[in-house]
């Protein structure tokens, strides 16, 4: 049982940037398929977004950076990032439209689908010099993105070395979550070659059993995740290979999934910090809303848990693997909880009483 992290600005907290691409997420109503849908429901999301939500609700102040058309529908997306306290002064605005992702949400045997419709979005045409850096890390003390952001195109991963070059230069703690998605990989590169420079400037690095394997090859040997059971000490090696190739990583974080079915799943989570390797307890949650974001979650929890108790991995690792826990039964890319729901679950009570 851990002790539930204060819902006061503990004096570690500072304020936190984020980059990456929002975009507009259409789903099918419920668990319909493509073919059945004739509307959609529609949300905004996106990895580095997704954190700066969650970073807010924790009441860490937060700006994302990020490059939206400068019509409606760019206008939206930074309206909802407002709603949810983000700031969003250092956006820039210009190129032809927002990217769009389709999700059909998957249930029991059958697994979600992701459809992107991102090519040519505003994002994906930014160049180094369109962001100020300066501006946007004027006062701020953390950095994060995701591997997804280099993967949308070469302009994109020249823009994110920009920042984190820009980021090491103040001294700021730089964080990535490795993400590998092999749809977006086309423009020639492949993951390693981009991703070597932009990890070697992390001091920490998130990943799960896959990221690891298709972006450095360094694999856990012996992990089944479909068996519903993953060993937390099957990725000390894993930890232990990434922080001997990356020498400025402090921590290793790495999420454990496992998948007995799309709507069952185990969640749980091990930080390595070059000595220790630290367990999370195991969530098994057995009747999943939405799993998208999930691992953004985690990242969002974990940056929060690590800037409130520096002097304390385990208790960082717990608050980070239960607010992703709490998120996969919230519809939508964003984790929409208070601090005062994560600690009701890392204290132990799990029982989703009524609270009145």
């Amino acid at each position: 049982m851990s002790k539930p992290l204060s819902p006061a600005q503990p004096a570690g907290i500072v304020r936190t940037v984020t980059f990456g691409e929002i975009m507009l997420r259409l789903s099918p109503e419920g668990h319909r398929r493509f073919i059945q849908a004739d509307r959609f429901d529609v949300v905004y999301g996106g990895g580095e977004a997704n954190v700066a939500v969650s970073l807010a609700n924790y009441g860490i102040p937060v700006t994302f950076v990020t490059r939206l058309p400068d019509n409606d529908l760019g206008r939206c997306a930074a309206a909802t990032l407002r709603k949810h306290n983000v700031d969003t002064g250092q956006i820039a605005y210009g190129g032809e439209r927002l990217g769009i992702y389709f999700l059909e949400t998957g249930a029991v045997g059958r697994g979600s689908k992701v459809v992107y419709d991102r090519a040519h979005s505003s994002f994906s045409t930014i160049e180094p010099g369109m962001i100020d850096w300066d501006a946007a890390f004027e006062g701020a003390g953390w950095f994060h993105w995701t591997g997804i952001t280099p993967a949308v195109s070469e302009g994109a991963a020249d823009v994110c070395l920009e920042a984190v070059r820009a980021a090491r230069k103040r001294d700021m703690t730089v964080s990535c979550d490795l993400n590998y998605r092999a749809k977006l990989w086309k423009y020639g590169k492949k993951p390693a070659e981009v991703m070597e420079e932009l990890v070697a400037g992390c001091d920490v690095i998130l990943g799960n059993e896959e990221d690891a394997d298709k972006v450095f090859g360094i694999s856990a040997e012996g992990v089944d995740v479909h068996s519903g059971h993953v060993s937390a000490e099957a990725y000390r090696s894993v930890a232990e290979q990434l922080m001997a190739r990356f020498p400025q990583c402090k921590k290793v974080v790495i999420t454990l999934r496992g998948s007995i079915s799309a709507s069952h799943n185990t969640w749980s989570g091990v930080l390595y910090d070059g000595s220790t390797l630290f367990t999370a307890p195991t969530y098994d949650i057995t009747h999943i809303v939405d799993r998208v974001g999930g691992g953004d979650s985690f990242m969002g929890g974990l940056i929060y848990g690590l800037q409130s108790h520096p002097d304390d991995d385990q208790q960082a690792l717990n608050f980070a693997v239960a607010a992703s826990c709490l998120k996969h039964t919230i519809i939508g890319d964003f984790n929409l909880v208070s601090l005062e729901e994560v600690n009701k679950l890392t204290s132990g009570d799990a029982s989703g009483r009524v609270s009145r």
